[in-house]
């Protein structure tokens, strides 16, 4: 069998270590997964009721034009449907950026170091070349970024706030940049955390401006449906056409789009959301003060912590029932927010580990 070489050296996306797969290895009763930035507070009870009702509709087809969904999103953002594209998470609109622009070998992708995984990988699946630029404060260097551009660039990826980092840029200098980078350079803002910042929605403005900007966000972080997997892109209508003639028919199932629109519509849930993150933050940022533990400032839902020996940290982590994220950053670990108990409890096991 003929596998492009590209392929076969690519090495698959690892999630966050499953709690059932732990309970096997270890036989453990009690485990609290703290690695891949889910919400500790699970679904409101108003998506649950959406859901129940979704599920007697399960035997039909779902609508392959996400009409409601985008309807919602649309209304929520004040936008028009069809500057939206709809995504099995928004990992897969990431990807479909990414076959949209990327066509030949030469063709390069533009992303800093320290980034969300999934950049590198959809780059090399397509066999583009990746130009990987160093961080700065652990974050994104725009001036490195902008300079790393040339004319076989066809693509940037910039996460705000940043994973795993945490980091956070401003909105004057993503829009700064958005102003240098060419119009015929695509460039995806990923803002799979943005309502964690409680802050004013400033970049669906900018789409006005930049018709070479992608901006991309998830149900799957604050609204709790990333067992769903649906995500969304906003762009121009062109990109927005481009994409959503390469995304796979039904690729957003009927109960992920019920339970998104339910989501959207659920402030309480949202606020109380964001007020608990903020809260488990502060939680985590403290305990690893006193544990006089070394962290990256976060703006997520999560924090990256320096230790010794973070392998040697993360399994016998395990052994005690809990799971956080080894990621490619030397010594550190990804912690994500639990709940103020799951919190405290893991402080005291980081503790006695150390």
């Amino acid at each position: 069998m003929s596998v492009c070489l590209a392929i076969k050296s690519l090495r698959p996306y690892q999630g966050g270590k499953p709690i059932a797969e732990l309970r096997r290895e270890l036989g453990l009763v009690h485990i609290v997964k703290l690695a891949s930035n889910e919400n500790p507070l699970g679904i409101g009870p108003r998506v649950q009721k959406a859901i129940q009702q979704a599920i007697t509709e399960v035997s039909r087809y779902p609508d392959g034009n996400g009409f409601e969904l985008k309807q919602a999103i649309s209304e929520h953002l004040n936008v028009a449907t069809n500057c939206i594209t709809l995504g099995n998470g928004s990992n897969d609109i990431l990807e479909l950026v990414a076959k949209v622009c990327v066509c030949d070998v030469d063709d390069e992708v533009v992303f800093s170091e320290y980034v969300f995984v999934v950049y590198p990988l959809v780059t090399q699946a397509l066999g583009a070349k990746s130009v990987v630029t160093k961080s700065k404060n652990f974050g994104h260097d725009l001036d490195a970024m902008l300079a790393a551009i040339s004319d076989k660039t066809k693509l940037i990826f910039i996460a705000n706030p940043n994973n795993p980092t945490g980091t956070l840029l401003s909105d004057e200098a993503i829009y700064q940049f958005l102003k240098q980078v060419p119009q015929s350079v695509i460039m995806v803002l990923d803002q799979a955390y943005f309502e964690y910042l409680d802050i004013e929605d400033r970049a669906i403005g900018w789409l006005k401006e930049f018709d070479n900007l992608v901006i991309t966000r998830t149900f799957s972080k604050v609204y709790a449906l990333a067992g769903l997997r649906v995500g969304y892109s906003v762009s121009s209508a062109k990109i927005a056409d481009y994409l959503n003639r390469i995304r796979q028919p039904f690729n957003v199932n009927h109960i992920a789009q019920i339970a998104a629109i339910s989501a959207l519509a659920d402030d309480s849930f949202l606020t109380r959301s964001v007020f608990a993150n903020k809260n488990g933050l502060i939680q985590l940022s403290k305990g690893f003060d006193e544990l006089q533990l070394s962290y990256i400032k976060s703006f997520a839902n999560f924090i990256a912590l320096k230790v010794d020996n973070a392998t040697d940290i993360y399994q016998k982590l395990l052994t005690k029932g809990f799971i956080v994220r080894p990621v490619e950053m030397e010594n550190y670990l990804r912690v994500s927010v639990g709940t103020l108990k799951e919190n405290n409890d893991f402080l005291e096991a980081l503790k006695s580990v150390l």
